[in-house]
């Protein structure tokens, strides 16, 4: 025999409330997988970063060979290939050019090792010097004295043509030397 109930809508149906607890869970939840996507996105992103950004190397011109005679070191600047607005003259971005022999160049970016001031060349010393604590370099840019670490940075150097190019587009440091 099959009984029906009496009342066909007295069936149990449970429609299942929310609580205050489950609600507060459920938030809790989803601020905590925000926060960590809110940290974790930029932190994947540095990561890979070194990934994907392109050489920002750049074949940059310091003029004509004949303008660096032999045996000396001259002073010359180059435009920033990727200056900014508000650069203004601070996109022009000096260095010392010193021609050996020939085609045989050195270039040393400016800046002291110790704490980045401008060196100054010295013709009758054939030095070097930083102003700021006192640092010497000899003329191949190597350390001299004082409190500087290392030697000067150098740029990759290029003659084609009878025309002298660096590759430049960032400062030369410790992370893009060959040391």
């Amino acid at each position: 025999m099959n009984e029906e109930p009496a009342n066909p809508c007295a069936c149990k149906t449970e429609s299942k409330k929310t609580s205050r607890r489950d609600f507060l869970l459920a938030t809790g939840f989803g601020l905590n997988t925000l926060a960590g996507a809110m940290i974790g996105i930029p932190l994947l992103g540095y990561v890979l970063s070194s990934f994907f950004k392109p050489n920002p190397l750049t074949k940059i011109s310091l003029g004509p060979v004949e303008n660096f005679p032999e045996g000396k070191t001259r002073f010359a600047s180059y435009r920033n290939p990727m200056p900014r607005q508000w650069d203004g003259q601070t996109a022009d971005i000096p260095c010392w050019v010193r021609r050996i022999q020939g085609n045989d160049f050195q270039v040393f970016a400016i800046n002291c090792t110790h704490l980045g001031c401008p060196v100054r060349w010295f013709e009758e010393s054939k030095l070097f010097m930083c102003p700021c604590h006192g640092g010497a370099f000899y003329e191949d840019g190597g350390h001299a004295a004082g409190p500087p670490p290392r030697g000067l940075y150098t740029y990759e150097v290029k003659v084609e043509q009878g025309e002298l190019f660096i590759m430049g587009g960032v400062l030369p440091n410790l992370s893009n030397q060959n040391v």
